[in-house]
């Protein structure tokens, strides 16, 4: 198991992170990443950290605080990736533990994440790190503009 450094997204951290979102499945540059990051960074209901191996950004977990008026916020795992040339080294795990300690730090005692129904392998993933299943979901989508 590599044991990586895990810190708070930072800007030069955007070419890395923008290839990862790729390989993630959602095609996108560091110019987007970057935009994206701006409006994330200050927002004490949000974070994205980056997980280093050696200097090398090899993973990222996005996340946010979900407030609703019919339940107790929930911490939410936005986007969670480790590199090809990464995986499988307990990288991933070691982001989850790092996003449940920025959960509990802001008094959210509970995770969520919603995972695309065709990724079984993340679905897998979440099993062994103690998540259930508690629901299945159609999802929709307006375009705005």
């Amino acid at each position: 198991m590599t044991t990586p450094d895990i810190r708070p997204i930072e800007a030069q951290d955007a070419e890395a992170a923008a290839e990862l979102c790729t390989q993630l499945g959602y095609p996108t540059d560091a110019a987007a990443v970057l935009s994206r990051m701006q409006q994330i960074v200050g927002d004490r209901n949000r974070a994205v950290l980056v997980a280093c191996v050696h200097g090398e950004v090899v993973g990222w977990i996005d996340l946010s605080i979900e407030y609703h008026l019919q339940s107790e916020p929930a911490a939410l795992i936005g986007g969670l990736v480790v590199s090809d040339a990464a995986r499988n080294q307990g990288i991933g795990r070691q982001l989850c533990l790092a996003a449940e300690e920025w959960a509990r730090g802001r008094g959210v005692g509970r995770m969520r994440v919603r995972s695309n129904a065709i990724r079984e392998q993340a679905h897998a993933f979440y099993l062994r790190d103690g998540y259930r299943r508690v629901k299945t979901s159609a999802v929709f989508e307006k375009t705005l503009f």
